[in-house]
């Protein structure tokens, strides 16, 4: 209604009556004044179109200034939490980055609007302020500093009791022999990882099992030994298909002391997931491996109490609730 209202002003007013009743001077005079009062009405017509725009670009402008540069997800960052980071930057930016102590690796995102790393805190983390620091560097040479206070929260776990087998408590020389051969294994290992992300969307769960919620349980071993549980257990009967919760580069494939039959995969850019206690291994070391292709099957071997999957996330060194990775929207991210 406003344009049809306004292009019926800018057609100008009519002659109070038919313009052949007119003498030709006075017709001609009104065809003049006519003719000025139309391009005075375009003119101010045009004013008013450029000052709209002037608004919407300002308004633009504006709410890009308010979008943050760096945002993480989840926005409240408990112990154990992974992270995915988000930064606002060109693409012909090199971005750098470091949190508590760990190297962020960037890659950019499937729309091309913003660089990503996929990372997060250890379940042991120290709760308080921490200092995320990240860096965009310009072709131009200029530098912009977009590093942010953090502030991790307490994670509130349950403890528990278990009994286990007494050589998994007070190993013997053969059984500590073998378990410091496998550290430095593991640590090998994790050592390197490939420079840019082989997984694509979102994590599935490795398993068609409940889950028992047990990540970052404080558990004491026949009264004695205290550790933190560093994964996702699954009621898994023995015999049930264990897959690959998203791509990757198999890493590990062999039985360890405490892990039983072991598969790590490397996802890329220092993330792996290790699924353990299997009864079998169905895939070799260094083999690729797409999300959801079968690794293994559930079993009870090494450290446990019954058959069940113990799945864990691993980044850099630091591990963190799988459970939490399964919930997080990596469909549009890459």
């Amino acid at each position: 209604m406003f344009l049809l209202r306004l292009v019926s002003t800018l057609s100008g007013p009519q002659p109070p009556f038919p313009a052949h009743h007119l003498p030709t001077k006075v017709h001609d005079l009104w065809r003049t004044t006519l003719g000025s009062m139309q391009l005075f009405q375009q003119g101010l017509w045009f004013r008013t179109v450029a000052l709209v725009l002037w608004v919407s670009v300002v308004c633009v402008i504006a709410a890009q200034a308010q979008t943050p540069a760096v945002t993480l997800s989840p926005a409240v960052v408990d112990a154990g939490s992974p992270e995915l980071i988000r930064v606002a930057a060109p693409a012909d930016a090199t971005l750098q980055g470091e949190w508590q102590g760990h190297k962020l690796a960037f890659f950019r995102g499937r729309d091309g609007q913003a660089w990503y790393a996929l990372a997060g805190v250890d379940v042991e983390a120290h709760v308080g302020p921490s200092t995320l620091r990240i860096s965009a560097h310009h072709t131009g040479g200029s530098t912009a500093d977009l590093s942010q206070s953090i502030e991790i929260h307490e994670a509130h776990y349950s403890t528990g009791t278990l009994t286990v087998a007494p050589k998994f408590v007070a190993p013997d020389p053969t059984g500590l022999a073998r378990i410091k051969a496998e550290m430095a294994l593991k640590e090998k290992v994790f050592a390197t990882s490939a420079p840019q992300p082989l997984w694509a969307g979102d994590f599935r769960a490795p398993v068609h099992a409940a889950p028992t919620g047990s990540f970052g349980t404080r558990r004491t071993f026949n009264g004695r030994l205290e550790s933190v549980h560093k994964g996702m257990d699954f009621r898994a009967p023995p015999g049930r298909v264990v897959r690959a919760g998203n791509g990757g580069v198999v890493v590990l494939a062999r039985r360890l002391y405490y892990e039983g039959n072991c598969v790590v995969i490397d996802h890329g850019l220092g993330l792996f997931t290790l699924s353990m206690h299997l009864s079998r291994i169905d895939v070799h070391e260094g083999q690729r491996v797409t999300k959801g292709q079968r690794v293994g099957l559930s079993g009870a071997t090494g450290r446990v109490t019954g058959p069940h999957l113990h799945w864990a996330v691993r980044w850099d060194d630091a591990y963190l609730d799988p459970a939490k990775l399964l919930q997080m929207d990596l469909d549009s991210v890459r």
